[in-house]
């Protein structure tokens, strides 16, 4: 049980770290986007994660169906990054120049972005690991019978 539980957790964090990744890809892509559908500059997303809930010891062994929920995290929001201001530059020639001939360009930094997609391609790049170390340890403890 524990081993498929390791993992639940190892997968859990690559799927997490994925879709920050994909999150992060997006902000870089918008990164001169000036106007939106919704009206103004694109605004930076970030992404939150949570814990699992943790699968109480007594669920292991019950008639219930889906007892053993693995722990691991989860993503439990995108929000828009609404603390950082917009970059604000001179541009009159630019459609989207206010009446005083400011650009106001997204709030998002490249310099954090890439910072941060080295963060979660490291955390990826862990948990394939842990994933990997688990499966052979799996192995070996096939292999032992043998």
């Amino acid at each position: 049980m524990a081993m498929f539980q390791a993992f639940n957790i190892s997968a859990s964090g690559m799927t997490a770290e994925r879709f920050r990744t994909d999150i992060i890809a997006e902000n870089i892509a918008n990164v001169n986007t000036t106007s939106t559908e919704s009206g103004g500059p694109y605004r930076r997303k970030i992404v939150t994660f949570a814990e699992r809930p943790v699968t109480p010891f007594s669920q292991f062994y019950s008639a219930s169906k889906n007892a053993a929920i693995g722990n691991g995290v989860k993503v439990t929001s995108v929000r828009e990054d609404t603390e950082t201001d917009f970059v604000m530059e001179y541009d009159p020639s630019n459609p989207d120049a206010d009446e005083n001939g400011y650009v106001s360009y997204p709030n998002v930094n490249t310099v954090t972005e890439m910072t941060n997609l080295i963060d979660a391609t490291r955390a990826y790049e862990a948990n394939a690991t842990a994933f990997e170390a688990t499966k052979s340890m799996a192995q070996t403890g096939l292999s032992i019978g043998q």
